[in-house]
This record gives C-alpha cells, structure tokens and sequence, in this order.
C-alpha cells in the first residue's frame, strides 16, 4: 500500500513516491496548460485521490502564434509549482519523477522554462514525447477499467493523442489541441472542422473503433454537461456513456453557444469557456471519422498511467473493484478473510443462477462480499442508508454506472430487509428489474452469512447454502446444527429465499 502525489498540468507532470511506514506513498506533479499536483494513496491495486489541486496556466496559449511558451502562463505554472513543491515537503519520499507534455515538449524555450522549474521549485522533469503521452493515457484507462476496449483519445491543450487499448502500444499525437486550433479566440466551427479532419485523415482507419474513451477535462465537462441535459440523476463522471448520437448532440450543442450562452450553464468549469467549443468540434470529428458508436469518459488518465505502470506485475493483475471495495472497508479489529470467507460460501449457489451481468457475476459478488462489514462503525439506525450513499459514489475504479447501483444496493439490502433503498430513481434508471432483484437476494446472503457466522470465517466452512428446483436449503455439518438455532438465522435465511423466490429448508 502506499500512498502517492501526482500533479499533472498540460505541459508538465511531476510525480514523486512519498515513504509513510509500513504504507507509501507517491506524489505526482503535472505541467501543461494547465498545473496539477495530487497525492495518491495506493492500496495494491486500488487509486485513492487525498488532494488534488490545480492551477489553469495556459502555457500554450501562445504557442501557434509565437512559438513560444506564454508569459502570463510561465509565471502562473512556476508559482504553482513552487507552492507544490512545500506542500510536498511534507510527506518523507524515496522516489520523485516530474512529466512535461505537449506544450513544454514543443516551444522553442521549454528548455529554458524546464531549467527555471528546476531552480526555483527544486523539480527536475521528464518530457514525455507523444507517443508515451499516448501509452500513460492508455495505462490510465486500463488502470480505472480493465477490461476496456477499443481506443483512448486524450486530449490536452495543446495537443490530442489516440492509442488503441489492445496492446497500449504505437500511439500517435495531432496538433488538435484547443490552443493548438485557436482558443481563446471566439471559434470558427468551420475552420476548426477543416483541420480536424485533416488530421484525421489518416488516422481514421488506423484507430477506427465503436468504443473510445474521452479522457481529458474538456471531454469530462461534455459528460457531465450530458448529464444535466439528459436528466441524468447519478453525477459521477468516471465511466459515463454517451451513445453516438447522444454525444454528437451535446458537440454540437456546445460548439455553437456564445460564451455567455456557456457561462449561464451550470455546472461547467468556468475556466474552460474559452476551449470548450474546441474540444466539442474535435470530438464530434473523431466520432465521425473513427466510426465510434459509444463514448465512455474516463476520469483516469496520463497521471494513473504513470501510477499503474509502477505497480509490480502481481500488483497490475489485480481486480481494483475488489481491492477499493476491501480498501473502504478495512476496519481495526474486524477479520479481514470475511470477505474472502462470504465469497467462497455464496458463489456456488449464486453461480447457479441466470446471469445478469453477462459474465461480470463473479466480480460482483466478491466487490459485495468485501463490502460485508462497511457499516460496522456506521450507527445501526442508518448504515443502510449510509452504506448504499458511500458504495453508490466512492472514487472506486473498475465499474460502471450499473455496477455502482447494483453494489449500493446489495450493500443496503446486507443491513436492511426493506426492499426499497434510498435514492430509488436513480437505482431504477441504471438498473433494470432483474438486476435490481439480484442485487437485494445478494445482499441477504451476506447479510445472512455474517450472521449465522457471526462475522467469523472460520464458522462459515461448516454451513451448506444450496439451491435445488425450487428449493433454497441451509444446512450445517453433523454436530454443527446449533450454528443454525440462532434467532436471527432463519428470518435471514427466509429473506434470501424470498428475494430468490424459492422455499426455504433449514437442517
């Protein structure tokens, strides 16, 4: 485990690993248009975010006209590394890198601007070339969906790189950043369009996909943006889909709004007014040329490529959905097997099942069974409620938006047998009936496993919970039968069958 700090703006990226006893930990400082620093704190496989700031330099704002890197933006980008270098100092380290993209990467005085980095802030850097943007873009997309497919288009201000997911491999940069076509000047839909697809032109066979992955913070605004005009009730960026059409109506919704027409919309960062419209026709021409079908934005990017590709190799094989859902729940003086124990004890009866998650079921189930003992220290009164709310939206890559219900949900029905849990509309948006019923009959069974165990993994090997027909059985090993007699067990046990719908047998 070990926690790590990250800062990444559009031209430089730092990224240092802190020492904190038996844990560590990394810190990470980007530069690019825009400074970035964020502390990491890693737990195996699973990313959590302890700070995260960032200073808009625009250090390529200047870059098409002048060559050069901008002044305003030089000055912005080394107070705000200077300020993350003492913010820094106080975490002991053993490892420190600093990453520059495409801004540094290309002005006629990065160099100058890398030795001025290196002598007020203390941070030497690296400047990644394109293609390596392109890979930590990738490795940063895999790092927050293991299983994504398709390709990954990250876009900076100065630059956009694509890379195919496959092998993470021979990714290209094109000079279709926003700063890169013109922002801030007000947009030229038609001139921004030519460009785009010019240099698309060949790269549209090349990284032809139905799935890319828009990672970036303009694409994150379009996302959410989508959400609010779709009426979409789960606010979480990581992970949200937009169909094709969907998302080249809100490009285009976007790249023709006036700047006071952007500035009344809710919710957008106000510091992206300028490149929005830029991003949304660049966006809209990557649909189009590279036959994209879906859009899936991912809130990890090149600062969680970084991260991913300094785990061990055991580490990278990992499930970070298991591992952040046993991170969230690690609690002193709880057994950290229960989890582990629940999951072998549940999995046979529930693999018997029709599949509702098309070959996801395993995953899920282990996600909830580390989620068993999440609301040991919440107030019995509202762990349901609090439970669902903190699965519901905690910074836990490795599922999408249904899986995040249907987890909430099945850690609601583990404290609760109401069979309605908080925030239904949003529950009944993402997930269908059958899901919804699933996710209750999973979370009786932990709940029924805990209790009948009494939270102890040792006790669960000598209890049987078998399906036959229309049978739900329970049954425990000869001499173990009094294990069943407590006064809770069969009120648990008749909860699961009934959100199974079979008939309950206790021996």
């Amino acid at each position: 485990m070990w926690p790590r700090a990250d800062s990444t703006p559009a031209g430089i990226s730092a990224h240092h690993v802190p020492s904190a006893g038996p844990q560590e930990g990394g810190r990470q400082a980007a530069v690019s248009n825009s400074v970035r620093l964020v502390i990491y704190r890693l737990e195996g496989r699973s990313i959590w975010t302890l700070f995260n700031e960032k200073a808009l330099a625009g250090l390529g704002r200047d870059l098409p006209a002048t060559g050069r890197l901008s002044r305003q933006g030089v000055a912005t980008a080394l107070a705000a590394l200077r300020r993350f270098r003492s913010v820094l100092e106080g975490w002991s380290a053993h490892d420190t890198s600093v990453v520059a993209t495409a801004a540094v990467r290309e002005a006629r005085d990065g160099k100058d601007f890398l030795a001025a980095v290196r002598d007020q802030a203390g941070l030497d850097v690296r400047v990644l070339s394109g293609e390596e943007e392109a890979r930590y873009a990738a490795l940063g997309v895999i790092a927050g969906q293991p299983d994504a497919q398709g390709v990954v288009g990250d876009l900076g201000g100065s630059s956009l790189e694509l890379i195919r997911l496959a092998d993470a491999r021979d990714g290209i940069t094109l000079p279709l950043g926003p700063f890169a076509l013109g922002a801030p000047k007000p947009i030229d839909i038609a001139a921004v369009r030519r460009s785009a697809d010019t240099a698309l032109r060949t790269a549209g066979e090349r990284f032809a996909a139905r799935e890319f992955h828009a990672v970036g913070g303009a694409w994150r605004n379009l996302g959410l943006l989508h959400m609010a005009m779709a009426d979409y009730p789960l606010h979480v960026a990581h992970q949200y889909e937009m169909s094709r059409a969907d998302a080249v109506d809100v490009a285009r919704f976007v790249a023709r709004q006036s700047r006071g027409s952007l500035e009344s919309i809710e919710g957008l960062s106000k510091k992206r007014f300028d490149t929005l419209p830029y991003a949304a026709v660049v966006l809209e021409a990557l649909i189009e040329r590279l036959g994209v079908e879906r859009v899936v934005v991912s809130a990890f990017g090149l600062r969680e490529g970084l991260l991913y590709e300094s785990m061990t190799p055991a580490e990278r094989t990992r499930d970070p959905l298991i591992e952040g859902c046993e991170a969230l729940t690690a609690t002193r003086g709880l057994s950290s097997d229960l989890g582990l124990a629940l999951e072998e004890w549940l999995t046979p009866t529930f693999s018997r099942l029709e599949p509702v998650f098309e070959g996801r079921e395993p995953t899920l189930i282990a996600a909830a069974c580390r989620l068993a003992d999440l609301g040991a220290r919440l107030h019995p009164d509202h762990r349901a409620d609090l439970a669902f709310a903190q699965v519901l939206r905690a910074p836990i890559a490795g599922m999408n938006h249904a899986e995040r219900a249907f987890l909430a949900s099945a850690a609601f029905a583990r404290h609760t047998s109401a069979p309605t849990p908080p925030e239904a509309d949003i529950v009944a948006r993402v997930l269908s009936t059958e899901r919804r019923q699933r996710a209750r009959a999973l979370g009786a069974a932990v709940r029924l496993g805990c209790d009948l165990a009494g939270r102890n993994p040792a006790l669960l090997r000598h209890a049987r919970l078998t399906t036959d027909g229309e049978r739900l059985s329970l049954s425990a090993d000869p001499a173990w039968g009094d294990m069943l007699l407590g006064e809770q067990t069969p009120k648990r046990a008749a909860t699961l069958a009934q959100a199974l719908k079979l008939k309950l047998e206790m021996g």
